[in-house]
């Protein structure tokens, strides 16, 4: 058992290089080991790609290993799939390939696979294992995990506070609050999420780009909050340069509706219905749009409205060092203490829902 989890301790350590780059997907990984020894390796690169599986054996073939394979063990991170989607099932490879036995950190909890795929494998004859380093597995998903259980988006909460609690001046005129280094692990992080989100306020006040300059990886989807569609055409929000999605009362439909059309530099349309627990609907959208994971960078308000429903999953607060003596109170975190960290002159404290 000891051995399992070292082979599926690299399987999710593969299976994380596909950070920010396979969502709607889930992460995963893959190791094949024979005798001790890895044979093969891969993991899901990119959404619509070979999955890890096709790239373990693609791997254990590049390297001569193939005639292992009757005797081989495939570590990996998820249930392989046992469906036709974008690239055919995994499972039926695994048994094409004679893989002698499986060993599997998570069961897939979409009803597409959901036991399918280890049903498949056990019938074919091969030794399927489940839940090998399994909390492991289901931290690195959880995106993917809440977007299929919860039907919503992972949110995450973040914002940088004063070190006398305020987010800026009452007025609304620019101020700085975290450092350099802060800056680039919040690029870091917009990369690694699906989309960003800001409230009409802030949207108008700090007229916000939302997209990663000082990390390399892909733009999120940009939320804006404007139920009036009220905000001027001239916002960097609207420049076109990545996907944007504007909230508002006043449609009569979603424009567009196709969730492909949010891969695509554009402004697209949400329509809320009005007071009516909002922030659901703005997630049950965005769940349409298969968004897996919103990170939520203010205003007060925006992040007030989760907090009172409930919505959200994680809290990360940078505190940094100045004081302004008076203006927007900073929301109170919530939660859970999970840690914090020193980013240059910055202090992190982290929270979970649960």
């Amino acid at each position: 058992m000891e051995t399992d989890n070292q082979w599926m301790e690299r399987a999710l350590q593969l299976a994380g290089y596909g950070r920010g780059a396979v969502s709607p997907n889930p992460m995963v990984g893959c190791v094949i080991v024979h005798d001790g020894r890895i044979i093969g390796e891969g993991w899901h690169r990119a959404y619509g790609g070979p999955h890890a599986e096709v790239r373990a054996i693609e791997d254990t073939d590049a390297r001569g290993n193939s005639h292992l394979l009757p005797q081989a063990t495939a570590y990996v991170t998820l249930e392989p799939c046992s469906h036709t989607g974008k690239t055919p099932p995994c499972a039926d490879l695994l048994v094409s390939r004679r893989l002698k036995r499986v060993v599997i950190c998570n069961n897939d909890p979409n009803p597409l696979v959901s036991g399918r795929g280890i049903r498949r494998l056990r019938e074919a004859g091969i030794e399927v294992e489940c839940g090998v380093a399994e909390a492991a597995g289901t931290e690195l998903n959880k995106r993917f995990f809440t977007a299929m259980t919860l039907q919503r988006p992972y949110v995450i909460l973040k914002w940088a506070e004063t070190a006398d609690g305020f987010l800026g001046y009452q007025a609304g005129s620019p101020l700085q609050i975290s450092g350099t280094l802060s800056n680039m692990r919040v690029h870091q992080w917009r990369t690694e999420e699906d989309a960003i989100m800001v409230g009409y306020k802030t949207a108008l006040m700090d007229n916000p780009r939302l997209n990663v300059r000082h990390w390399a990886g892909r733009n999120p989807v940009r939320i804006v909050t404007d139920r009036h569609l009220q905000l001027p055409p001239q916002l960097h929000l609207f420049d076109q340069s990545q996907s944007t999605v504007v909230v508002s009362y006043d449609l009569e439909t979603d424009i567009p509706s196709d969730p492909e059309r949010y891969l695509a530099p554009t402004t697209a349309y949400m329509k809320i219905e009005p007071k009516v627990e909002e922030i659901l609907q703005i997630l049950q959208g965005l769940h349409r749009r298969k968004v897996q994971s919103l990170l939520v960078e203010g205003g007060a308000a925006v992040i007030n409205a989760f907090f009172e429903c409930g919505l959200w999953d994680e809290i990360r607060r940078c505190q940094g060092g100045i004081t302004i003596g008076n203006g927007v109170a900073a929301p109170a975190p919530k939660g859970i203490f999970r840690g914090s960290e020193r980013v240059g002159d910055d202090l992190w404290t982290f929270y979970s829902r649960i």
